[in-house]
């Protein structure tokens, strides 16, 4: 080496120092870097969008704030490394999984962690090929799609099949892993799915497990947070319930809950589309002298037509 380039290197080794060492006594106001960064309008529109969840919102309320500290640790040249962003989001369908994703890519966008704030959904068949050589090219597709924003893979646990020997689902797994640890700087993966299927999923690939930094579990909605998801929906398309359409609601929900295939807040909106198209056929029944309130109110008639109060299982 010259001794130019000895020199050059030695100043550069002596730059780096000064960066570690020498402390700033800058004061740092995080409020205002909080309030800069626009996460608190993000973290409202999860309160807007979702009924209860208290615990989640808490958890992602907490994990804005550990990336904003973070972030302006790094300016502060306190930390060099991003730091792992992967989660998994596990509970029953319809329990809102998705909506958080969406929200979780906007508030990393507005934090500087992903260029930008999209969010890519797919399943195992959007991976996983059919035959040899169909998987890595899927996958790698779908992973360039998502580059600069959040991958989410629902049901993820149907990646992994070891009872078919000739199931490429580990191929697309192994591809994860890599992008996982060398592209976690500018994609961020969420999985998700079913809490005992994740569990049985992360002890058979223990490489995924060590990529996930955040694992936050969703609770199942009360029958009172259903009621208010539903009457939220309703609202949302200019419908209302009477007071008997809403006696009606509360006792399809406490029944529904108890079928299979329960689906927390996505079997309610299935149930309230099938209301309104109740409702529309009375409505184009009863004909003339429709007022305004008419076309928007769910009548108890609308939700008991419903096979739940038959004892059948419901659709959806």
């Amino acid at each position: 080496m010259s001794a130019q380039a000895q020199e050059e290197q030695q100043e550069g080794n002596q730059e780096e120092q000064k960066q570690i060492e020498i402390p700033d006594d800058t004061p740092v106001d995080l409020k205002a870097e909080y309030e800069a960064s626009h996460v608190q309008e993000v973290l409202d529109k999860l309160n807007e969008d979702l009924v209860g969840l208290k615990p989640i919102k808490t958890r992602i309320a907490e994990i804005a704030s550990l990336l904003l500290v973070e972030r302006v640790r790094k300016k502060m040249h306190l930390s060099a490394e991003t730091p792992t962003l992967h989660m998994c989001f596990t509970g029953n369908p319809g329990t809102g999984k998705t909506t958080v994703a969406l929200r979780m890519a906007e508030i990393l966008h507005r934090l500087e962690y992903i260029r930008e704030g999209h969010l890519v959904a797919v399943t195992r068949d959007d991976l996983v090929g059919q035959y040899i050589g169909h998987t890595a090219p899927k996958t790698r597709e779908v992973i360039k799609k998502a580059m600069g924003g959040v991958l989410f893979i629902d049901e993820a646990y149907y990646l992994y099949r070891p009872e078919n020997e000739r199931d490429y689902g580990q191929e697309a797994i192994e591809i994860l892993l890599q992008i996982m640890e060398n592209n976690r700087d500018d994609l961020v993966v969420i999985l998700a799915g079913y809490k005992d299927k994740m569990d049985r999923f992360f002890q058979s690939n223990p490489g995924m497990r060590s990529r996930i930094a955040h694992h936050l579990d969703f609770p199942d909605y009360s029958a009172d947070e259903l009621l208010a998801i539903g009457k939220l929906l309703l609202a949302q398309q200019n419908y209302r319930l009477s007071s008997d359409g809403e006696k009606a609601l509360t006792d399809y929900i406490k029944k529904r809950m108890q079928q299979p295939h329960f689906s927390n807040a996505r079997s309610i909106r299935n149930a309230l589309d099938r209301a309104r198209l109740r409702q529309a056929n009375r409505l184009f029944a009863t004909g003339k002298g429709l007022s305004k309130i008419d076309l928007m109110t769910i009548e108890a008639e609308d939700i008991l037509a419903s096979r739940v109060f038959e004892g059948e299982e419901d659709e959806g």
